[in-house]
């Protein structure tokens, strides 16, 4: 592909399409009242994963995009902890069965931060009001810089199965820059804590893009994490949004690598990976051969949440916290961003949703069509729409992007099948995009293709 192409769709600011809508338009029409009845109605055969959003850190990152808070104090985060024990007992007495439950994921924030004693009982509350599956994947969020051997012990007494560490990168320049110091053994110890307490899969997040940063020290950042063995690694560019995000305006954008520096970094990270021996999933994640994503992945099983990529087919997705997003047959919903509105609204006994989104028909036919351009790189447009009673020709017809990618080599297409090609593959998001009907009036909030 042509550099100067390179630059034109690098430099569009789109969704990561972990939803579609994505959440820039939800909207108070979905409130508390709209998720009580989408509860009440899940059928009682229903499938569901659980999220728990824990939004404290001990300190600010710069780069940090999450909605989170800072705290010294462990008072903040034992009255928390009290409100999503409320909450989900709220959530539980809107239900008419209990949907089982093969996942649960704790993010935040730093979920970690709570005493151990906390978190082995609040898994002992999911476990009692969820029918949780015995081999259920119980995923956690781990700060490597905080977490203690206490509380590694506890994750595996609570049955945690996969830990994901931030690490970011380990060139001390860059965390410098980003107000994040780390060092390898500090990581290393972290690793060998959580494989010790019984959690075998260990995932490692890493970012290109960050201040100062360049593509020898992303492929030694790789280097240093191969030592480790993770079974999957994330892979994010750094979204620079400090009208949204004001910390970040600690970070001067002069020291930011341009479009061109930034693909250049991914590109390096995905060969380093590649040649020792990860498959690529997906946009930005990569996981071992054996791992349950890959294989996922080559069934074309793949589904993408907010979490990112996953092997979750659950028909629903039950979020706890301030901020937490879920989805319900019926569309989305999120809880009050805002800590104290948040917990004074579960303090009330009410649900604590603030805004949502209710899909239409042609929003389920889009999510899909987008979903299966995000995890397989190609998509059979026929075959989506015929199963939501649509004519692909008509919906072809009206996608004129389509049109525009096909010339610059973005995108293929054989009848109602497209493909991405392998030198496009980093590009995904903007074929994606070329179905988002609502695309346009969100674009700043978002970060950049490439």
């Amino acid at each position: 592909m042509r550099e100067d192409l390179r630059t034109l769709y690098g430099e569009e600011r789109l969704p990561r399409y972990t939803s579609y809508p994505s959440s820039p338009h939800f909207s108070a029409a979905a409130d508390a009242g709209t998720y009580a009845d989408w509860l009440r109605t899940l059928p009682a055969a229903a499938t569901a994963s659980l999220y728990l959003h824990v939004p404290f850190c001990r300190s600010m990152c710069w780069y940090c995009g999450c909605h989170t808070s800072i705290t010294r104090h462990d008072a903040p985060i034992r009255d928390y902890v009290a409100t999503l024990r409320a909450e989900i007992g709220l959530v539980a007495s809107r239900l008419e069965g209990r949907p089982r439950v093969r996942h649960v994921h704790f993010g935040g924030g730093t979920p970690t931060i709570m005493a151990p004693d906390a978190f082995r009982d609040l898994v002992a509350m999911l476990r009692d009001v969820f029918p949780i599956d015995i081999d259920a994947e119980v995923a956690a969020e781990i700060d490597p810089r905080t977490l203690s051997a206490e509380m590694a012990r506890a994750l595996g007494e609570a049955g945690v199965t996969r830990a994901s560490l931030g690490v970011q990168s380990f060139d001390p320049v860059v965390q410098e820059a980003i107000r994040r110091r780390q060092s390898y053994a500090l990581t290393e110890a972290a690793t060998a804590g959580l494989r010790a307490a019984g959690i075998g899969g260990i995932n490692l997040d890493l970012i290109y893009g960050l201040p100062h940063q360049t593509v020898a020290s992303c492929v030694e950042t790789v280097r240093q994490c191969l030592d480790l063995r993770p079974d999957r690694l994330a892979v994010f560019g750094y979204a620079h949004v400090p009208s949204f995000k004001k910390h970040q305006r600690h970070i001067a954008e002069a020291t930011l690598p341009d479009g061109g520096a930034r693909r250049a970094q991914a590109e390096a990270i995905a060969e380093k990976l590649a040649q020792a021996g990860y498959v690529r999933i997906g946009l930005d994640h990569y996981a071992l051969p054996t791992d349950p994503m890959a294989t996922a992945r080559a069934g074309r099983m793949l589904r993408r949440n907010f979490q990112g990529y996953t092997t979750d087919p659950a028909d629903a997705l039950i979020g706890f916290g301030a901020s937490s997003i879920g989805r319900l047959p019926q569309g989305y919903v999120q809880n009050e961003p805002a800590l104290r509105a948040y917990v004074e609204r579960i303090g009330r006994g009410e649900l604590a949703t603030s805004r949502g989104y209710a899909l239409t028909p042609d929003d389920r036919l889009r999510a899909d069509l987008i979903e299966r351009i995000m995890c397989d790189f190609s998509v059979d447009v026929g075959a989506i729409c015929r199963a939501h009673g649509r004519d692909p020709d008509e919906l072809l017809a009206a996608t004129p992007r389509l049109r525009m990618l096909a010339e610059h080599g973005l995108v293929r297409r054989e009848g109602g099948v497209l493909s991405i090609p392998d030198d496009a593959k980093a590009f995904v998001r903007n074929v994606a995009a070329a179905f988002d009907a609502h695309l346009g009036t969100s674009a700043a909030m978002h970060s950049r293709a490439a």
